[in-house]
Parts: structure tokens; C-alpha cells; sequence
């Protein structure tokens, strides 16, 4: 939450886009906030219909956890931060040192690989949330915090009293595709989800925004726009949607480009690169399937 109290960040806005869709409004919508050990037993209970929490897609939680992830929406890795000051430069120089990082992050498992192949001796204290972590990390407690990447660079200029003084270390151990999940089972709701996602890619690529989306719908020539808006093919009703569902969608969040650069690039704080979370065609990893 930020100040003021509203929910703010890329996966809150997936949650947005997807009520959007699917109840033609972006505040239908309750965010339950989980840690780490909490997420998958509330999708499994149904206490939540879609878990939006930076969460790493892997074979086991597809194939064990009665959950299932639906597309990957962000890019990263896990790494770490240290002070500037520490002389720590790389894993290398980590022999000995202590790590502070959340319960239930798969980056347990990269470190404690990363350690072995050096055979380096080392400690971990483990905390219950991220922002627990990081104030251990700041109070000293630990070396070196291990998190996202993209989640130290936020807190680094969100929550750092002197960000200056900190450094995330370019060096990552896993590439790490996280995902929004949704229960095994319904696949109706899955495909609903992972064609919002699409939606929110395939519309940056064609120069949807949110400030033109509901004028192209009436006013585009374009064949794969108006199909995409709904103007023609009713690819809504495949979805067991209104036809403009996507217009909805937009309307509401932006573009996947103008979700990212809201929360994460040049009009944010954290003024991150896009990297891997660029679309296909300017050498990322972000493209849809064909909308037909």
C-alpha cells in the first residue's frame, strides 16, 4: 500500500486488468496480502482466485501444489545487496558470510548451490516478510540480502534511508520467470487470465495506451486492432466475455509498457531498464500468441 492507502504495483494491476475483463471494472477487486509460506495454501483454498505475488514458475509447483502457473509477467533473478563500503564485489567474496532472506523463497535453494560449487562455508537468517529482511539487512544483521533482483532495486530506492550506500550486486544466481497462479482444475478462469496477460503485451505491440484504447476501437482500420477491441470476430464471447473487454482492460491499466514503466521504469523510482521484460521484437522475452 502507499501512502494514501491504495494497493500500487505491476501484479496489482494484473489483478485490476483481470477484474476489468472480466466485471468491467478495475476496483472490483479485494487484495489479500500474503507471505511467502502463506500464497499457494490460499489459491489452493480458495481463499484468493488468482495469486499476483511475484511468484517463480517451476515444475514442482506446476506439477505438485494443485496450482498452476498461467504466464510468466515478469523477468528477473535472484540476487543480492550488500553495502558499498563491504568490499564485496561478487560471490566470491562471500566465503564465511551471512544472508538475510525470506521464508519460502526459492533462492534458498540457488544460494545453497551457488555456496556448494565454491565450497564456501556460510549462514542464513530467515525471516517471515521481505520488508523484515531488508531491515535486518540494514540493521546489520546479515552480509548480504537475497531477494529478486528487481525487488532489492525497488526497496534500494524506496526504503534505503541512504540508498547511496547500497549496491545490487549485477551478478544473478537463477533466471527466475515469475508468474500469476491460479487453481488447477478451472480452465476457463485460466485461459480468461493468461489472454488479459496477452492482451496487456499484444496491445503495447500494437500501440494500444491507454489514452487511445476506447477511440482505435471505433476508429482503427487495422484487422488485428479491431479484432483485438472487439469490432469485429467476437473474440470476446470465446472468452465468455463482452466483446470489449479488452478496451476495458486498458482503459483501466495501460499497456504492459505503461504498467512497467509505472511501477518500475523511467516513471518510477526504481527507473529500471526493461531487459528481458522488453517486448520480443525490441529483444526481449514479452510477445503474445496471435489474436485470431
Amino acid at each position: 500500500m502507499n501512502s494514501q492507502g491504495v494497493w500500487v504495483g505491476l501484479d496489482v494491476d494484473y489483478c485490476r486488468a483481470v477484474a476489468a475483463a472480466v466485471l468491467g471494472d478495475k476496483n472490483k477487486v479485494t487484495f489479500v496480502p500474503l507471505t511467502l509460506q502463506q500464497r499457494f495454501a490460499a489459491l489452493q483454498s480458495g481463499q484468493v482466485d488468482m495469486l499476483a505475488r511475484d511468484t517463480l514458475s517451476n515444475l514442482t509447483r506446476d506439477a505438485s501444489l494443485g496450482v498452476i502457473s498461467v504466464a510468466t509477467n515478469f523477468y528477473t533473478g535472484a540476487g543480492f545487496m550488500v553495502r558499498r563500503d563491504a568490499g564485496i564485489a561478487s560471490t566470491d567474496d562471500m566465503s564465511d558470510a551471512t544472508f538475510c532472506i525470506t521464508h519460502g523463497n526459492s533462492a534458498v535453494g540457488a544460494l545453497a548451490d551457488t555456496m556448494k560449487k565454491k565450497g564456501f562455508e556460510y549462514k542464513l537468517i530467515q525471516l517471515e516478510k521481505f520488508q523484515d529482511t531488508f531491515q535486518a539487512f540494514l540493521s546489520g544483521r546479515c552480509d548480504a540480502a537475497v531477494a529478486g533482483a528487481a525487488d532489492l532495486a525497488g526497496v534500494q530506492v524506496t526504503m534505503a534511508p541512504n540508498p547511496s550506500e547500497l549496491v545490487v550486486l549485477d551478478e544473478l544466481m537463477s533466471a527466475d520467470p515469475y508468474s500469476v497462479y491460479v487453481a488447477r482444475g478451472d480452465w476457463e478462469w485460466f485461459t480468461i487470465v493468461r489472454w488479459v496477460h496477452y492482451g496487456l503485451i499484444e496491445a503495447e505491440k500494437q500501440g494500444i495506451l491507454q489514452a487511445n484504447a476506447q477511440q482505435l476501437a471505433t476508429a482503427s482500420e487495422d484487422p488485428t486492432v479491431r479484432r483485438m477491441l472487439g469490432a469485429q470476430d467476437e473474440l470476446g464471447k470465446l472468452l465468455g466475455l463482452d466483446n470489449d473487454w479488452l478496451v476495458k482492460v486498458i482503459s483501466a491499466t495501460g499497456n504492459y509498457g505503461e504498467i512497467f514503466d509505472r511501477h518500475f521504469g523511467k516513471g518510477s523510482q526504481v527507473n529500471m531498464a526493461r531487459g528481458q521484460n522488453a517486448l520480443a521484437r525490441d529483444g526481449g522475452l514479452m510477445y503474445s500468441p496471435p489474436f485470431n
